[in-house]
């Protein structure tokens, strides 16, 4: 009887905040929140039957997103590269054929403006492979006008440098032997390079009207001494912010999000010295992830109140580096909890592709090769059975992580699986976004913990002027009584208007409650 009652609320839930955030919308009275959807756009959909994810199916599945209620989408690097993950650059001017081409680029871009959605691109511009021009002229040749653009550890310019890690090779999940150098950040020419190359796919027919570009940029291993090499110290002062600097003279509305290379790092040197917009969280993600009411206290605290004022924090649970929650913790209550507190408790939340169904994947140990990360990467499930137009299968019958894929068919792990049953993760995801997107102060709104007593039972406010929501949630699998010090007689539960707020009240294992207080 709880699992149908569960499910009318849940469908109900669904239908009431969709409604009321349309009628919100076409009023103007509400400002949304902003909702990121990190896709690695091989593994998405495909549009024309090369089993590579490409940016016309992206552009296709764009209605899917907002259905789910993303207002932003984050891409993989799309520029020409043997990495299926498209790092490490053959050239950063050209988009990789496999993805489409520069039309089809432009006309996402297109259509993600036209529906109201922004778009961000990932680039890291710190290393090339043998691929690339700079180093085809430049290795053995002093003559080279690119000779200082890349490092080499000789006087000769015969031996380029290591790159991340020390390496020299990449093994390619496919069999290719990729061989690539670190650039060299202190030249002048490469500072000049990256602000025309990223100023190029932020305005690519240059008339300063920024529709036709993205709106802001992923740096990716961003560091202000990259990888210990010796002469790339001070990069925050000396190319981080003159490159930042220089995009926001011509557009002040960009965004740009840095990628910590110490995930322990909160940032904040990054906000002061390079200037960024946005790190990610990930001492919140990773206390979230723990379900201990301490670590997120402490960890929410620093990350989303002393975040400079007009910066932000990225706050996820899941991305492309890192093993999908659904593989750790398989209990589904535990997933809509965190999927809640990811959505509700502040920043701006960042949604890994295929986490609203639950995708599985951790990294696999086949030796040195990158297809030890394709098990986190894997094609979005949208079918059922896992066969279906758009599939994106790139990798069969490839290797072991083939072999081994999460990908199974009839495990409930699907868009098609899931859209229609009222208790699934997907509908948890879409019903939590209407929430947020429904009310301005889950929406934009500050954080503030709520004192109780109760170590397994965690509670906030999120305040946008005179607007206030509580939310409190059982952390623990056990049901929990929590005393309030406040009785909120005229508090509005906002997931069931039939629940009143009492000032003792038990909790279900990994419930969540919010209110609207007045």
């Amino acid at each position: 009887m709880r699992k149908v009652i569960d499910s009318v609320l849940l469908l109900t839930m669904i239908l009431s905040f969709s409604q009321l955030t349309l009628a919100q919308t076409q009023q103007g009275k509400n400002k949304k929140g902003e909702i990121v959807y990190h896709v690695c756009q091989r593994s998405f959909y495909d549009s024309n039957g090369d089993s590579n994810g490409d940016l016309n199916g992206l552009r296709q599945q764009l209605p899917y997103l907002q259905e789910l209620g993303v207002t932003s989408i984050l891409l993989f690097p799309l520029y020409e590269a043997d990495c299926y993950h498209n790092y490490f650059a053959n050239d950063f001017e050209k988009i990789d054929p496999e993805f489409g081409t520069m039309q089809d680029y432009l006309d996402l871009v297109k259509e993600v403006h036209r529906r109201g959605m922004k778009i961000y691109l990932d680039m890291e511009t710190q290393y090339v492979t043998s691929e690339h021009l700079w180093w085809k002229d430049a290795v053995g040749n002093l003559d080279s006008k690119y000779s200082d653009y890349i490092l080499f550890d000789d006087a000769a310019h015969q031996v380029p440098a290591t790159m991340v890690f020390d390496l020299r090779i990449l093994n390619g999940y496919d069999g290719k032997v990729i061989t690539a150098t670190t650039v060299n950040l202190k030249s002048k020419k490469v500072l000049d390079y990256n602000i025309a190359l990223f100023s190029y796919f932020m305005d690519p027919n240059k008339d300063g009207a920024f529709d036709d570009g993205v709106d802001g940029f992923r740096l990716d291993h961003a560091m202000d001494h990259l990888d210990g090499k010796p002469t790339l110290t001070n990069l925050f002062e000396e190319f981080w912010k003159p490159l930042i600097s220089a995009l926001k003279d011509k557009n002040p509305a960009l965004q740009i999000v840095a990628e910590q290379a110490n995930w322990a790092d909160y940032g904040f040197e990054y906000f002061e010295k390079a200037i960024v917009d946005r790190m990610f969280g990930f001492g919140l993600q990773q206390a979230i992830l723990s379900f201990d009411k301490q670590q997120i206290i402490d960890n929410a605290e620093i990350i989303l109140n002393q975040t400079p004022e007009g910066k932000a924090q990225i706050i996820f649970i899941e991305n492309h580096d890192i093993d999908r929650f659904a593989s750790l913790e398989t209990n589904l209550q535990r997933q809509k909890l965190a999927a809640a507190l990811m959505l509700l408790i502040g920043g701006v939340p960042s949604i890994y592709y295929g986490q609203e169904l639950g995708m599985q994947g951790k990294v696999y140990s086949f030796g040195n090769t990158d297809g030890n990360d394709i098990g986190r990467r894997e094609a979005f499930e949208w079918y059922q059975t896992g066969q279906g137009e758009g599939m994106s299968y790139w990798y069969k019958n490839s290797g072991p992580w083939w072999t081994n894929a999460n990908s199974k068919p009839n495990d409930g792990i699907s868009l098609e699986e899931q859209r229609l049953d009222p208790n699934s993760l997907f509908n948890w995801y879409k019903a939590m976004i209407a929430l947020k997107q429904s009310n301005a102060a889950l929406a934009t709104g500050s954080y503030e913990n709520v004192p109780n007593e109760n170590q397994n039972v965690f509670s906030f406010y999120r305040i946008q002027e005179r607007k206030k929501v509580l939310v409190v949630a059982n952390l623990s699998a056990d049901n929990q009584q929590v005393l309030f010090k406040q009785d909120l007689k005229k508090a509005i539960n906002l997931l069931d208007k039939q629940l009143p707020f009492e000032k003792q009240m038990n909790l279900l294992p990994y419930e969540v409650r919010v209110w609207e207080v007045k």
